[in-house]
């Protein structure tokens, strides 16, 4: 039983599902832009690379797997998957590539799974990784500042004096010490001229 939680128009989501059991467990779903299938075909390199996953978290995320009601492996495939003769890296390929084929459900199990196991894994994955407005923000000012300072250096010396008042009143738009290196270049320039 699911029952939706929270806003509606806020982008995560808060779901409470009931186990077995009747308790409540919460789970938060990030981004419904992008299917669990499509997440895990981009964060399979990350799992598959060498010593992110040993063979007792890939063994445990499997027996969860097989576990969880409605079961997502058979005994027959968890068996498959957990063969200690075949290489670790084989063997996680083969259960993601067979999470993929069964569809989206499956694919979010498998993401519960890795959360509850290896929550450091889980929080590292490429496919969690969200570039903050700041960072588009920042990127922005250094650019703006930058054209502000070369249309300044390039327009002549009526201009200087007015760049030095931008420059000192925009703490915001750059950090102090660039802001002071600008500044120094400003005076410079001016003084050659």
């Amino acid at each position: 039983m699911l029952e939706a939680s929270g806003e509606s128009g806020s982008a995560a989501a808060t779901l409470f599902r009931q186990d077995k059991q009747g308790k409540k467990t919460i789970k938060s779903y990030e981004s419904e832009d992008q299917s669990y299938c499509d997440r895990l075909r981009q964060d399979m390199y990350f799992l598959t690379s060498n010593g992110r996953l040993s063979e007792h978290l890939v063994d445990k995320i499997i027996l969860q797997l097989n576990r969880v009601y409605p079961q997502i492996l058979t005994n027959k495939e968890a068996e498959k998957f957990r063969n200690p003769k075949t290489l670790l890296h084989t063997r996680l390929s083969d259960l993601i590539k067979h999470l993929q084929n069964k569809g989206d459900r499956h694919c979010q199990e498998f993401y519960r799974a890795l959360q509850i196991n290896a929550e450091q894994v889980y929080n590292d994955l490429p496919s969690r990784r969200i570039i903050s407005p700041m960072f588009f923000l920042a990127c922005f000012s250094v650019a703006a500042g930058f054209a502000l300072f070369m249309n300044c250096c390039n327009s002549g010396t009526k201009v200087v004096g007015g760049a030095r008042k931008i420059l000192g009143f925009s703490p915001i738009i750059i950090g102090r010490h660039v802001r002071n290196i600008c500044m120094l270049y400003l005076e410079d320039t001016s003084r050659n001229k």
